[in-house]
């Protein structure tokens, strides 16, 4: 199997939704059970009205693309920046995309803009991913 190069534009996304039953298990594994993700009657009370998506499990969706899809498999996280936009509610649908938008000619290291949108197209999270290239 050749490897195709990389090249500055390239993208490559995914749409997903976390429903109670994904972010519960999240909150297990995160040990992270703030009720703002997991009580209906909690989040009523706070600005957001409703129960929303850890910011870490929308997060999670970078690790799957650039593992997967681009660069792909093999390749190595080295860093991640991230920056919180607005909330996804629990149910929304989200798309998760990446971007290269640097190149190193020194070393095989690619930089991405990763970037999630909410189901009506407003960006939630934004930020910068660092990756060893396979």
């Amino acid at each position: 199997m050749s490897v195709q190069p990389l090249a500055v534009g390239q993208k490559a996304s995914l749409t997903k939704c976390f429903g109670p039953a994904e972010v519960a298990a999240f909150a297990d594994l995160s040990e992270d059970f703030n009720p703002l993700h997991l009580d209906p009657a909690f989040a009523a009370t706070t600005v957001f009205e409703r129960p929303i998506v850890h910011g870490m499990l929308l997060a999670s969706l970078f690790s799957g693309l650039l593992g997967q899809q681009l660069p792909g498999k093999g390749s190595i996280y080295l860093g991640q920046s991230l920056s919180f936009k607005q909330p996804v509610f629990v149910g929304d649908e989200v798309t998760a995309e990446v971007e290269v938008i640097a190149l190193r000619d020194d070393k095989p290291i690619a930089t991405l803009a990763t970037r999630i949108f909410t189901q009506g197209g407003a960006l939630a999270v934004t930020g910068e991913a660092v990756v060893k290239l396979p």
